[in-house]
């Protein structure tokens, strides 16, 4: 809940949490919006729900209730859909890239080229059962994907009598041939072209129909939803594409590249803002809670093992973490238990970057001019996501907003996509990001006021230069300047991590001097300055090198680790005494 102070600021007032009921035996999601809802009346004393005369409860108007109610959903794991096209890293890349910047988990990617077989096409096409279905790509390959989709004729995922949302974003010349073939099973909606020229890709269009299309196909066919849609002043919007909105707020407000996550219980979203490009991806299979056995098994036990600074068995974290599986809303009771999930959360997020680059590359197909450097390093397809671009990192997600302490958010951001130069780290305070991005869409200047004074937690700035050396050797010498003049001067050793105190609402200037082979963004061995924020937790000097390589040693990678913890102390000193 949101409301004007005295001083007429917006500001966050109070939230109210209850268990969802989208599912049986309720089937309604209203009535856990209503229980929410009650805990904020009962809070504040304010009334905002009315019950009339037939029993029905509605939110009320007038002096009392509330101006305007927004939301987003997740529910029933969100906007789930498949995408198809042509060749799998032109066409059905674009497809993919447009579902996921409109805030659905893709399930999978149909192509010509993907190496299956028509009949397992098919019978995968037919085994999904999506809310929706993005098919783009020319005129002879696309008309050979639009049999596949007819002959599947897959069924949608929510309600059985409507057909099911089909968006076609290809070729001019074959609409109305795509429409003859699968308007008798689909609802079929043309947008324009997502690849109207190989060097260019139009994505907006595409999203839009897919949020119209998840309002007035999928979400009225969820239960309760209808009624919930009376209620709101805007539309429901999917979390994921809430939170995207967010993140770009945040770098349109600051003017800088943003890389920001959202760390979830059953999916790991990564947005970035470079040069104001958004992208965002989904990694529907990583996740700290339902799908923690999935982040053990695409990382491998050896991977989480590598970031715990004490002894554990491998089938003792196999076991631990399944139970997590099973029981997900469990809370770590005990220090080892909690430093476990931090180790899983840093493999969750580097994969869910790992995935995200790959998202964020250049469009395939485009013929690049390159030189003879160009072609020894291989850049053309790559990513264009460079860490020491990145200004800020913006986080989100249950983990991350309610770690006990500041430090270890922090340091699990820095570990799993260990920043380079002088970078910015926010986090959301108690996972508003989402409802304010859905608010930035009607009233902009209210939502920022409220992020900035009550969402963003600032936590600090990270200096990490890129490059490598033997232990003992020096990475860099810093000089910060606080604002009341006072200079702190530090050595940074490699495989060194300090801390320096500057305070929330402070900006600090900070020069220093890189020792050979390391790099700041100005250059090996240059010297480097500029602004850094203060924060939560302050400014870290990481002079672990990039990238970060943690010792095949176990008892020296243990002690390093000890090491880095106590030098932030981001767990209890004490405690970190006893797992020893």
């Amino acid at each position: 809940m949101f409301a004007k102070n005295e001083k007429n600021q917006w500001r966050y007032i109070v939230s109210g949490e209850a268990p969802t009921t989208v599912e049986a035996p309720s089937e309604d999601v209203t009535l856990g919006v209503v229980n929410a809802v009650k805990e904020i009346e009962e809070l504040t004393g304010h009334r905002i729900l009315l019950q009339n005369r037939q029993g029905i409860i509605q939110p009320c108007t007038g002096h009392v209730g509330v101006d305007l109610y927004c939301t987003t959903s997740s529910a029933g794991g969100g906007l789930q859909m498949m995408v198809a096209g042509v060749i799998k890293t032109m066409t059905a890349e674009s497809a993919n890239r447009a579902a996921l910047g409109a805030g659905a988990i893709v399930m999978d990617l149909i192509a010509l080229d993907d190496g299956r077989r028509p009949y397992e096409k098919i019978r995968r096409i037919r085994n999904l059962r999506p809310d929706m279905i993005l098919l783009a790509g020319g005129i002879d390959g696309v008309m050979m994907i639009a049999e596949l989709i007819r002959a599947a004729n897959p069924k949608p995922r929510l309600g059985a009598g409507y057909r099911l949302p089909l968006i076609y974003a290809g070729n001019r010349e074959i609409r109305e041939q795509i429409r003859k073939t699968l308007e008798a099973n689909f609802s079929v909606t043309v947008v324009e072209n997502l690849r109207p020229v190989l060097e260019m890709e139009n994505t907006e269009p595409a999203r839009q129909a897919i949020h119209e299309m998840f309002m007035e196909h999928v979400m009225s066919h969820a239960p309760g939803y209808s009624k919930l849609s009376g209620w709101t002043g805007v539309d429901i919007m999917p979390t994921p594409a809430a939170e995207g909105i967010a993140m770009q707020l945040i770098a349109k407000t600051f003017d800088m590249n943003v890389l920001g996550v959202g760390l979830g219980g059953a999916t790991t979203n990564v947005y970035s803002v470079v040069n104001g490009r958004f992208v965002r991806s989904v990694s529907a299979n990583l996740g700290m809670s339902y799908s923690v056995c999935n982040v053990m098994k695409e990382s491998g036990v050896k991977n989480i093992m590598r970031w715990l600074p004490f002894k554990m068995n491998q089938d003792d974290l196999r076991s631990r973490l399944r139970n997590k599986m099973i029981r997900p809303t469990t809370i770590p009771q005990k220090m080892d238990e909690l430093i476990m999930e931090h180790a899983v959360a840093r493999e969750a997020l580097r994969l869910g970057l790992l995935h995200h680059k790959s998202i964020a590359s250049r469009l395939k197909g485009v013929k690049i001019s390159r030189t003879i450097g160009d072609l020894f390093q291989q850049e053309a397809e790559e990513s264009y996501i460079d860490m020491m671009k990145i200004q800020i990192i913006a986080s989100t997600g249950g983990l991350l907003s309610h770690a006990p302490m500041r430090e270890q958010t922090m340091l699990i951001l820095i570990d799993a996509f260990q920043p380079e130069g002088i970078t910015r780290m926010f986090q959301d305070s108690v996972f508003m990001m989402p409802h304010l991005g859905v608010l930035s869409t009607i009233y902009p200047e209210a939502a920022w006021e409220i992020f900035d004074k009550d969402c963003l937690v600032r936590l600090g700035t990270v200096i990490a230069p890129r490059g490598n050396a033997s232990a003992g050797e020096k990475v860099m010498s810093v000089k910060l300047e606080r604002p009341d003049g006072d200079i702190v001067q530090e050595e940074v050793g490699f495989g060194e991590i300090k801390r320096i105190r500057l305070s929330t609402g402070t900006e600090g200037t900070i020069t220093g001097q890189l020792h050979r082979g390391f790099d700041a963004g100005e250059g090996r061995g240059h010297r480097f300055e500029g602004k850094v924020m203060g924060g939560e937790v302050g400014i870290i000097l990481d002079g672990r090198g990039r990238p970060l390589v943690l010792s095949d040693n176990e008892e020296t990678r243990r002690k390093t680790l000890m090491e880095w913890l106590s030098s932030i102390a981001a767990y209890p000193e004490e405690t970190l005494d006893q797992l020893q």
